[in-house]
């Protein structure tokens, strides 16, 4: 069934203006640009935010939550997180007045899967994907999007479809089935082959072969290296293979947390991303949660302390114990399993639990050998198509080390969700046989109490922080600055912000702290008239 709608006159809106009309019961977002409507989902297919109250930039609508991009013109999603597009409907003009036509069913799922093909028994030709997260699960629905044929199979050490990852720390008892990224049906569908519990073991790349444990072994014409990372763990202290001391990596692991820590004692290494939404998670649950951290305050590395002290006193008030420019020195157990763990600056705590939320290491030392190129931290290196040294070699995801436009190409690591989408879009387009170079900014959140931080941008080695806001409120918009520029902006309960300052970095526009400091947000009214440089 068929529906039509007259939702607005022409000159309700302005150009560079987006309008959520409802139509039968459902938002639609109108959006007008150069004169022209067009009217697309009004919710974005990750987690459901209203576009309306996101960022208008270029041709494309992105998320002011978690920084998703959708063209308006055909819907499809053009950067992450999330793997669906959103409906296009058609839009009439007549005596002065909008309409909205489209069909009913595509206006209530609210959600499209862009067209994909099958593969062809008579092409002789297989891309191996190696690694089981969402860069290898992107880049195989781009291959079948941009009509490859041939074989597609991902072998992953994992025994599970590809699933949310970055929820398991915010809701640790979280089901698979709330976080799959795609049913093992729709992998049926579009002929995309698991492999489940293949470790890789070895590459060679003249043969153009992999080597798993156990002795299996796959051939492939195109590779694809999307194993990501690794918890670091602190494999020299005297009683870390205690029971109960953890990391946080599966799915497996988030429930045994879940578990281990009702009514006890649990200590959590690391004030970063994981080890601070770890620490929140259980708070209301746990009968005591202490956090050491080397560190002065937490996130101190990546939104530096004002900021890091603010969400401190938010953990504070609910009753997590921080310990600072400390670690753990020992674990103690008995009969196996953990009692207590003293740092390295005396203190003595009890503990059922120890989460170790102290950075990742790259999943590399299977390419050992190869001949593919890797940094003396272990990273894969990739040009602008993900392309390594070797032909027919690609990487995607938190192994990589590639060339970011922000920062004048210089190959840089990147771990957050959203690029990790990217790289695998990137890679399928190319080796699709349509030449594309990544690029894309920076977009990460973390969750705290029920509070959301935003960030966009790049801001390793930023030399001052201006807030603007109020950090004791809770409402704040912090500019990270290098010289007399601003590379990154974080911000908390102060959206569309983050995803407008997305979209200015895309553009090529510099933003300078003289301009944030006379007037912190004149320069988002120049967001939807901005084009690339």
């Amino acid at each position: 069934m068929s529906f039509e709608a007259v939702v607005c006159k022409v000159d309700d809106l302005e150009d560079g203006q987006m309008k959520s009309v409802e139509v039968e019961g459902v938002n639609v977002l109108l959006v007008k640009e150069n004169g022209s409507f067009h009217a697309i989902g009004s919710k974005c297919s990750h987690y459901g935010a209203p576009l309306a109250n996101g960022s208008f930039c270029n041709g494309r609508v992105r998320c002011p939550w978690h920084g998703a991009c959708f063209n308006v013109k055909t819907g499809d999603i053009e950067d992450f997180p999330g793997l669906d597009s959103l409906p296009v409907f058609e839009v009439i003009i007549k005596d002065g007045h909008v309409t909205i036509k489209g069909d009913k069913q595509a206006l209530e799922k609210a959600k499209r899967i862009r067209t994909m093909v099958s593969a062809d028994r008579c092409v002789k030709d297989t891309v191996l994907i190696i690694g089981g997260g969402p860069a290898a699960m992107i880049c195989a629905e781009t291959l079948r999007q941009e009509c490859y044929k041939g074989k597609i199979i991902v072998a992953t050490k994992e025994k599970n479809l590809p699933y949310d990852r970055p929820k398991l720390s915010k809701a640790l008892n979280v089901s698979l089935e709330q976080i799959i990224l795609r049913e093992q049906k729709f992998c049926d569908e579009h002929e995309i082959e698991f492999k489940f519990e293949h470790e890789a073991e070895k590459v060679d790349v003249k043969k153009k072969k992999v080597t798993f444990k156990r002795g299996k072994c796959l051939s492939y014409d195109r590779l694809v290296l999307a194993t990501g990372t690794v918890p670091r763990v602190l494999a020299t202290v005297k009683g870390v293979n205690l029971e109960n001391v953890v990391t946080l990596r599966t799915l497996d692991d988030a429930h045994l947390i879940a578990k281990q820590s009702e009514g006890k004692d649990v200590v959590i290494l690391g004030a970063s991303f994981i080890g601070i939404e770890v620490a929140a998670a259980l708070v209301d649950k746990a009968k005591s949660v202490s956090l050491a951290d080397s560190g002065e305050t937490p996130f101190q590395r990546s939104l530096g302390k004002e900021v890091g002290n603010s969400v401190r006193k938010l953990l504070d008030e609910k009753g997590v114990k921080f310990h600072f420019q400390t670690t753990a020195s020992e674990f103690i157990g008995s009969n196996g399993k953990l009692k207590e763990i003293v740092l390295t600056n005396g203190t003595r705590l009890p503990a059922d639990l120890c989460v170790m939320g102290l950075g990742v290491v790259p999943a590399t030392g299977f390419l050992k050998g190869s001949g593919i190129d890797i940094t003396d931290r272990g990273f894969v290196i990739v040009n602008k198509k993900m392309q390594t040294n070797k032909p027919d070699v690609y990487a995607v995801g938190d192994l990589t080390e590639f060339p970011l436009f922000l920062v004048n190409n210089e190959s840089v690591n990147i771990q957050h969700w959203q690029m990790a989408h990217q790289q695998g879009r990137i890679a399928g387009l190319n080796i699709a046989g349509k030449p594309t170079e990544i690029h894309s900014v920076p977009f990460f959140w973390s969750v705290v109490c029920g509070k959301s931080i935003r960030y966009a941008g790049y801001g390793s080695g930023y030399d001052d922080a201006v807030i603007k806001g109020s950090l004791e409120e809770l409402k704040f918009v912090a500019y990270y600055t290098k010289g007399e520029h601003v590379v990154a902006v974080a911000t908390l309960n102060s959206d569309p912000v983050a995803a407008q300052a997305a979209d200015y970095f895309l553009s090529g526009r510099k933003l300078t702290k003289e301009e944030i400091k006379k007037d912190p947000l004149a320069w988002t009214a120049k967001v939807s008239t901005s084009t690339h440089l």
